[in-house]
């Protein structure tokens, strides 16, 4: 074990308590590093990749990974961050999302010094005396410490029981695999925090929390997420990943360029300080960032040839040479968010909806405002989503 502490510590928010990692890290041995992750929703996204690439880094100095799936959590709901109570996932839904990211998880982390776990394995075990005996560990003011449950309280809004329930039920995932060190984003350090308290009263030695900032996503204002629809996927073709990396903020460079990629912190401070200064032209920054992307998830030279295949449509306004074929459906006539959905044009039916709304679907470069079109206007034309998603329609 090596230990690289630059390493170890780079885009981190928050290591507590001070002073621990490194002792614990001098005692020689493997710590077992903790993330849990509810399978909420179908893609690993790059702000959740945030997190995993972390706790890659502490495998490759030599630790071992504790990769927690929550598939009992995710039916309960982090309310992290919450305004108003979230609703319930079913266990279907859960193990749909399950399948779908553990595969893109696999992607970032290493085989070797890997666990595994779901994390129903223990609560789903529990009884009532177990349960009570979780919530006899801590108390309502407690709770009410937690910012986003004060707010919520001071504002008379609902906060369930359940909810009260959740940093409990991951408090004891830390317990069940005795972790050395729990991994989150910014948002999650009071669940970690509670971590520890539940460690402590099960004579555990408690973990330490280790967060990350919370990567904003392409609209430039709130954290990346699904619901919102301003993710980029790590699964995302690499021609849709650099530009989607192109349409971020120019002020979201220098942390894509710390979270988001390996570049050397040392040369991120000098991209940063020509920024500033001027020296450096912001769209060849942006397009150095967006050629890392493609290339950490799709291979060396993916970023080059997805800039070329950018420059094709920006610059030249060209339909590119290679988008994929579609069939069309049988239905006549064709609703187009399912076609576009099933085209991978877009995640979901309802993000197909939105896009026609917003006027960013076309049809052989006109823009489509209609949900549904006779198959025969269809055929053969080249359906297009924003600027960057094609398919050709047989």
């Amino acid at each position: 074990m090596t230990n690289d502490l630059t390493k170890l510590f780079r885009g981190t928010d928050t290591v507590l308590p001070e002073g621990d990692l490194e002792q614990r890290l001098e005692e020689g041995r493997p710590l077992r590093v903790k993330l849990g992750m509810d399978p909420t929703a179908p893609a690993v996204t790059l702000g959740w990749a945030v997190v995993l690439r972390k706790l890659r880094q502490f495998q490759e100095e030599g630790h071992t990974a504790v990769l927690i799936v929550g598939d009992f959590t995710a039916q309960v709901g982090d309310p992290s961050g919450k305004s108003e109570t979230r609703r319930r996932l079913t266990a279907d839904e859960v193990r749909g999302h399950a399948e779908s990211v553990l595969e893109g998880f696999r992607k970032i982390l290493l085989p070797d010094r890997l666990e595994i776990r779901y994390n129903s394995e223990w609560l789903a075990a529990m009884d009532m005396a177990d349960v009570l005996d979780m919530t006899g560990q801590v108390t309502v003011a407690q709770m009410l410490e937690r910012s986003d449950f004060a707010d919520r309280f001071d504002a008379h809004q609902p906060i369930s029981v359940m909810e009260f329930m959740y940093p409990l039920l991951q408090g004891m995932d830390s317990v069940a695999v005795e972790a050395d060190v729990e991994l989150g984003g910014a948002d999650q350090l009071w669940n970690l925090m509670m971590g520890r308290v539940l460690q402590e009263r099960h004579d555990q030695r408690p973990q330490i929390a280790m967060t990350m900032p919370l990567l904003v996503g392409t609209d430039g204002e709130h954290k990346m997420s699904q619901s919102l629809g301003n993710y980029i996927s790590i699964d995302d073709p690499a021609d849709d990943m650099f530009g989607k990396v192109m349409s971020i903020p120019d002020r979201l460079m220098v942390q894509y360029f710390e979270l988001a990629t390996d570049v050397d912190l040392t040369e991120i401070g000098a991209i940063s300080d020509g920024l500033v200064s001027g020296d450096l032209h912001p769209g060849d920054v942006k397009r150095r960032l967006a050629t890392e992307i493609v290339d950490l998830y799709h291979g060396s030279g993916a970023g080059i040839q997805a800039e070329a295949a950018f420059d094709l449509v920006f610059k030249r306004h060209e339909v590119p040479d290679d988008i994929a074929e579609f069939p069309l459906p049988s239905d006549d006539p064709v609703f187009l968010p399912v076609l576009m959905k099933n085209a991978g044009l877009v995640g979901s039916s309802s993000d197909g909806r939105r896009m026609v709304g917003q006027g960013a679907v076309k049809l052989n470069g006109e823009v489509v405002s209609d949900l549904e079109l006779d198959r025969k206007k269809l055929m053969g034309g080249v359906l297009q989503v924003g600027k960057r998603r094609f398919v050709r329609l047989s």
